[in-house]
């Protein structure tokens, strides 16, 4: 192993597979997550976006998880990827497959409780030591609302409408946010901000609202985040 000028052991670059569900996911990798953890200690993340079905003319949709069986056949192909250092994946709690490890016993509780079991379930049948579950608290637009004001920035025809939406969100915090079907995060959203479109303007947003306050406000998706820092020690440190 080589060193650094400063004379500590040089990081080696670490490869992270990152399955996310859907197009708006995969833009928040590649343009936010993997330049931070590039740059904080050299952890090459790359997006692979779920792949849906292939119709009879050969065209491949992308996007969305339609089914447990297709997310672990995908899984188990990126664990063939022996330069990968881990994978893990980036799917949303709400709207999960029926077929889902763990989906039928849910325990009663906190959020946090029940994805942290989900995600149990999901590690132990993939069963490998390089893979690293996440299901994100209940879906991506948690982000957008761990700071409503910056909605208010990016739609200001609706500006009118912040209040009805903090006082619905009632100081909960963003992972807290329920699966209900027309409470859940991004219907909130879509209902006082209709023109709000997830795949443009919800990677827009979160990057202005930042990683740090996402990490703040986020605590299941902190811990992630710290378990994929964790794969190398970050520039600069002692």
């Amino acid at each position: 192993m080589g060193e650094e000028p400063t004379g500590r052991p040089a990081c080696t670059m670490k490869k992270v597979l990152i399955y996310v569900e859907g197009q708006t996911e995969e833009t928040f990798v590649r343009n936010i997550l993997a330049p931070y953890l590039l740059h904080r200690c050299q952890v090459l993340l790359v997006p692979i976006l779920a792949r849906t079905k292939r119709t009879k003319a050969g065209r491949t949709f992308k996007g969305g998880i339609v089914s447990y069986a297709k997310v672990k056949k995908d899984i188990l192909k990126l664990l063939t990827d022996s330069s990968a250092a881990l994978v893990t994946t980036m799917i949303d709690y709400y709207g999960l497959p029926n077929d889902f490890p763990g989906k039928n016993s849910l325990p009663l509780g906190t959020p946090h409780q029940r994805v942290t079991h989900l995600e149990k379930e999901f590690a132990q049948d993939i069963n490998h030591p390089r893979f690293l579950p996440f299901i994100t608290l209940h879906e991506f637009e948690a982000f957008v609302l761990v700071d409503p004001n910056e909605l208010s920035q990016a739609l200001p025809q609706h500006k009118a409408n912040l209040p009805q939406l903090v006082r619905s969100i009632g100081g909960q915090m963003p992972e807290e946010i329920n699966e209900g079907k027309d409470t859940h995060p991004s219907a909130r959203i879509r209902r006082y901000f209709p023109s709000y479109q997830k795949a443009l303007h919800g990677p827009l947003i979160v990057q202005r609202v930042g990683l740090e306050s996402i990490r703040c406000r986020c605590p299941h998706f902190n811990e992630w985040l710290s378990k994929l820092e964790s794969l190398c020690i970050s520039r600069g440190r002692p």
